[in-house]
C-alpha cells in the first residue's frame, strides 16, 4: 500500500523553514512530523466539512461514512435525490442538510469550479468558498490547507489550533480568534505548518494520532 500524500503541499520546506525555532522543535522533538492526508478538491471533501462544524472529528467521520453507504457514488447529482429522513439517518441537521444542498447544487450548476479553485490564488479561492451559503471562513481555511494544498493558511477559530498553541507557549488561556489571527503573522509563509504543528501538538498530549482522513 502506498504512503499517504500529505497535506499541505509544502509541508517538508515549511518544516525545514520552522523547525529550527524551539517551540516547534520540541514539538518535532516530542510528537514527530504532522502527518495529515491531503483530501481531494471535490464535492465530497468540502461536504465532509460542513459535516465536521461544530463536531468532533470522529463523529463527522462517522456521519460520513453513513453517508457514503446511503449515496454511491457521492456525487451533487446523487446527494440531490437524498430526503430528509435519510440525511437525519446519516446524521445532519436540518440546516447542514440546506448546506449541502446548495452546495450540490453550486457544483452541478458550475457555479463552484473545482478546477478554477485549484488555480485561483488563496484569497481567491477562499473568497469563492465563503460565498457558499453554509462555508465561513473556518470551512474555507480548512479545506485550503487539506483540500488545495495552500502552505500559508491559518485557521484562527479553530480549537484544536487555539488549545495547541496556548499550551506550547505557557498561555494563560487560549487565544480567541482575534488575537490568535495576529499572533499567526510571525509564522508567514508557512502558516499552514505551523497550524499543522501545533495540532500535532494538541493530538499528541491527547493520545491521539493526526487522522488520516479519506482522501
Amino acid at each position: 500500500m502506498s504512503a499517504p500524500v500529505l497535506a499541505p503541499r509544502g509541508l517538508a520546506a515549511g518544516l525545514a523553514a520552522l523547525g529550527g525555532e524551539p517551540v516547534f522543535a520540541a514539538i518535532l522533538e516530542r510528537a514527530g512530523p504532522p502527518r495529515f492526508r491531503a483530501r481531494r478538491n471535490a464535492f465530497e471533501t468540502l461536504l465532509h466539512i460542513i459535516l465536521e462544524q461544530q463536531v468532533s472529528i470522529d463523529a463527522a467521520a462517522a456521519m460520513f461514512r453513513r453517508l457514503n453507504e446511503e449515496c454511491r457514488p457521492l456525487t451533487p447529482a446523487g446527494f440531490l435525490t437524498l430526503d430528509e429522513p435519510t440525511l437525519r439517518r446519516c446524521g445532519f441537521s436540518r440546516q447542514k442538510a440546506a448546506y449541502g444542498r446548495g452546495l450540490a447544487e453550486a457544483v452541478a450548476s458550475g457555479a463552484l469550479d473545482f478546477t478554477g479553485l485549484a488555480a485561483s490564488d488563496d484569497d481567491e479561492a477562499l473568497a469563492a468558498l465563503v460565498a457558499l451559503k453554509g462555508i465561513g471562513r473556518w470551512s474555507a481555511e480548512i479545506y485550503l490547507i487539506f483540500a488545495l494544498g495552500r502552505d500559508d493558511i491559518w485557521p484562527a477559530a479553530d480549537l484544536g489550533l487555539q488549545l495547541g498553541l496556548a499550551a506550547e507557549l505557557g498561555l494563560p488561556a487560549r487565544p480567541g480568534e482575534r488575537e490568535l489571527r495576529a499572533m499567526g503573522e510571525r509564522w508567514r509563509p508557512w502558516r499552514s505548518i505551523a497550524t499543522c504543528l501545533f495540532w500535532q501538538s494538541y493530538l499528541h498530549a491527547r493520545n491521539r494520532a493526526a487522522p488520516l482522513l479519506p482522501a
